[in-house]
């Protein structure tokens, strides 16, 4: 891509009114636009990043034998009713709508702007499941959520728009369910560790859906809303609001406390939505019994706010590679006012061809201190110049780095395809 095409551009100042690094730096480099308070526009840069964090969640998803589907965000109220959740505080209620007809028993709907869909896929389970032969099935969702936030101040850490990974799982029995809920666990822990995020896997309390513990992935940072209690040494984690001192008495290492942001959590459902919805399948030996349940969550655009809050310094981003909106930000110093037949517009075409993706910086009305600024800003893994100054040379530089080393061609294609 031309960065002189590029739809956004960078900001030399923070936004006003943004209090968290995530927001600032990446509304300053052009990854999102504020529409409101929580609501944010992924723009083209930013959509890069977040495909990016969906493909490694998609990947080992599959990998776990899960389908993907998408489910409606609007949602009738009466799923919300049969669940009991119509009233819960966090669920945006539409306007009442009427049929063509008015007057006189005109029909009046009311519908809740989808939150979370465990009400939704058990009733479209009811369709497909009616015998043990048919468990377990599992099948997850990649769409965006709503949340009635009342403070919505953590850039994209917590939206009233955000995307949302939603597994959901049905089994015969509650050992079933034990097994894939330990499937899934390691495979979040596998997504986190492709994604550069140093989670750890937190006890917390299973609120109106269970009284065992549920598991949050926690990335320790002083953004996060959460405070935890853990041991590096054994591996203990809790949340405060169960936190028990008492439950590490056997381990000497140091319990820490510690701000945190959670990225990701998991719940054993058991039967509290197969019995509101009558989801029931019949077993061996011929007996009606309620599907057993498991839901599990991952924020896709909050990973991709915790990223920039994790990899960030004074200067701007530090993408991680996996999740880098290009792998190679080529910027041209030159004089020349026409640099279609330069050296850099030929390189650039040529890392094309290798399939290398690349920001090239062909702007001619930009000053190289402005060049190099906004290269920081945007944190692209590798920054490449080609100048007057490097001759047939290329001054290549990691983000994470402040050594500069000079390079062919050659040598620069085979570091960025063998890392």
């Amino acid at each position: 891509m031309r960065q002189s095409l590029l739809f956004s551009k960078t900001l030399r100042s923070a936004p006003e009114g943004e209090e968290t690094k995530n927001a600032k730096l990446l509304i300053r480099g052009g990854f999102i636009s504020k529409s409101s308070a929580g609501v944010y526009t992924l723009l083209p840069l930013g959509l890069r990043v977040l495909e990016h964090i969906n493909r490694v969640i998609r990947e080992e998803m599959n990998a776990i034998g899960s389908e993907e589907l998408i489910m409606p965000a609007l949602i009738d109220k009466k799923y919300w009713e049969k669940s009991g959740r119509w009233e819960t505080d966090v669920i945006y209620r539409t306007g009442r709508s009427k049929s063509s007809k008015e007057g006189s028993g005109a029909q009046t709907l009311e519908y809740g702007l989808g939150w979370t869909h465990e009400e939704v896929i058990t009733s479209i389970a009811q369709q497909f499941i009616q015998s043990y032969k048919d468990l377990p099935k599992a099948v997850y969702q990649i769409q965006n959520k709503f949340r009635a936030e009342v403070r919505a101040q953590g850039g994209l850490l917590r939206g009233r728009e955000f995307l949302m990974k939603d597994l959901y799982s049905f089994h015969a029995d509650v050992e079933d369910l034990n097994h894939y809920y330990e499937v899934v666990k390691q495979a979040y822990i596998k997504i986190f560790e492709r994604l550069s995020l140093p989670v750890l896997v937190v006890e917390a309390s299973g609120g109106a859906f269970t009284k065992e513990y549920t598991h949050e992935f926690q990335v320790v940072n002083p953004a996060g809303e959460d405070t935890i209690h853990y041991c590096m040494r054994c591996g203990f984690a809790q949340n405060r609001e169960i936190f028990d001192a008492e439950q590490h008495r056997n381990c000497s290492g140091k319990l820490e406390e510690a701000r945190a942001i959670e990225v990701g959590n998991i719940f054993k459902l058991g039967t509290r939505f197969s019995e509101s919805f009558e989801l029931l399948y019949t077993n061996a030996v011929g007996k009606r019994m309620s599907v057993v349940m498991g839901s599990y969550g991952i924020g896709p655009t909050r990973i991709l706010g915790t990223l920039v809050e994790v990899f960030s310094d004074e200067r701007g981003i530090l993408w991680p590679e996996a999740v880098a909106p290009y792998r190679v930000h080529l910027i041209e110093i030159t004089s020349q006012k026409d640099n279609h037949a330069s050296k850099a517009n030929v390189f650039y075409a040529t890392l094309q061809k290798q399939h290398i993706s690349v920001l090239y910086d062909d702007r001619t009305n930009v000053s190289p201190g402005e060049k190099f600024a906004d290269a920081d800003l945007l944190g692209i893994p590798y920054r490449a110049v080609m100048s007057e100054k490097t001759g047939e040379k290329i001054e290549i530089k990691k983000r994470s780095e402040r050594e500069t080393k000079l390079m062919s061609e050659k040598e620069l294609i085979q570091l960025v395809t063998s890392t």
